[in-house]
């Protein structure tokens, strides 16, 4: 499918775009390009691949633009087959004091990319969601199901040989760049008692490897509009510290400090409304886009019993990790190596 394609990643020296990149750049692929506003990630992942494979290296392309800025992105997406779509505000407490901010990249940033692809007839392009856009409480969730929404509602103006777009819906990725694993071992490291705000808060568990397996599966298997969610393990931020403490030998405790504003106790990939029509794909969930036009029967007065009595997917009732299997898996992560 790859074979003498190129493919592009906007948010690419992040962690998502680092571990693409990491599993593309060895095939027969025939150019990645990277395209974010930092320079300075830029150059260092630019030497960084230079100096570990300098023989694949020049695959690789840097375009300097912003995803909000359509004119400095457009002319990257020219001959381009697919579009891996990861820039993004993602940090909760940041998105909940600039929403505005997270609407002008979640939202408006995702949309300038769809017309980016629809201009220079890009093949698929599969955009980067997460779990807490599913019944969203926080800025960085509601912009997240915003841009579900819109990626769906552009997909249904497409003709056939058109761009296909999809959605991909993760979970917690673990040690993935601001994320909480990173900080219990800075916490460790600077002396401190890991800081928690709820034990029996319960988050997905996902390694970068299964997050690009997701990428890979919908590129492969995606239809106009689908949305992909993979099935995965789940484990109490309580279990996930005492698995941590126990890996690094670490007696510096555990100080709980209460839920965070924008929180929840635990998180959905899928919706009991989502769940009536998600098709079982084995290892992952495929929800269809609701394709109904404008027909507003089919809104308002045609609705589905079932809604009531399927029950979401959900992190408190996927499988749940004990503290040993909680250390099996942080022990694949290359910050326990």
């Amino acid at each position: 499918m790859f074979k003498d394609k190129i493919l592009l990643i906007t948010g690419g020296t992040g962690s998502f775009g680092n571990a693409v990149t990491d599993r593309f750049l060895n095939t027969d692929i025939k150019e990645i390009r990277i395209v974010s506003r930092d320079e300075k990630k830029q150059d260092d992942m630019r030497h960084e691949y230079q100096k570990i494979n300098p023989e694949l290296a020049s695959k690789l392309k840097f375009y300097i633009g912003d995803v909000r800025d359509y004119e400095s992105i457009v002319d990257a997406f020219k001959g381009v087959d697919y579009v891996f779509h990861a820039a993004a505000l993602k940090q909760v407490p940041s998105c909940e004091f600039y929403p505005i901010e997270a609407v002008k990249t979640n939202v408006l940033g995702s949309n300038n990319v769809i017309t980016a692809c629809v201009k220079n007839k890009v093949k698929k392009a599969i955009f980067l969601s997460t779990d807490k856009a599913a019944y969203p409480i926080n800025a960085m969730g509601m912009t997240k199901a915003l841009m579900e929404k819109n990626v769906v509602a552009r997909s249904r103006q497409m003709q056939e040989g058109d761009t296909v777009f999809c959605c991909t819906r993760y979970g917690n990725v673990m040690a993935s760049r601001g994320s909480v694993i990173p900080l219990f071992l800075d916490q460790i490291n600077a002396g401190k008692p890991i800081t928690i705000t709820n034990p029996e808060m319960t988050r997905f568990m996902m390694t970068l490897e299964d997050a690009v397996d997701l990428v890979l599966y919908a590129f492969k298997n995606g239809e106009q509009g689908d949305t992909f969610v993979q099935k995965s393990p789940a484990c109490t931020i309580g279990v996930l510290a005492d698995a941590i403490l126990e890996l690094t030998n670490s007696k510096n405790g555990k100080s709980f400090i209460g839920t965070r504003h924008g929180e929840k106790l635990y998180e959905v990939l899928v919706t009991s409304e989502e769940m009536v029509k998600a098709v079982d794909m084995g290892d992952y969930y495929k929800i269809p886009a609701d394709n109904r036009d404008l027909n507003y029967d089919k809104y308002f007065s045609k609705g589905n019993e079932k809604i009531a009595v399927v029950e979401e997917y959900n992190s408190h009732n996927t499988e749940r990790l004990n503290v040993e299997e909680m250390k099996e898996l942080l022990l694949k992560l290359d910050l326990f190596k």
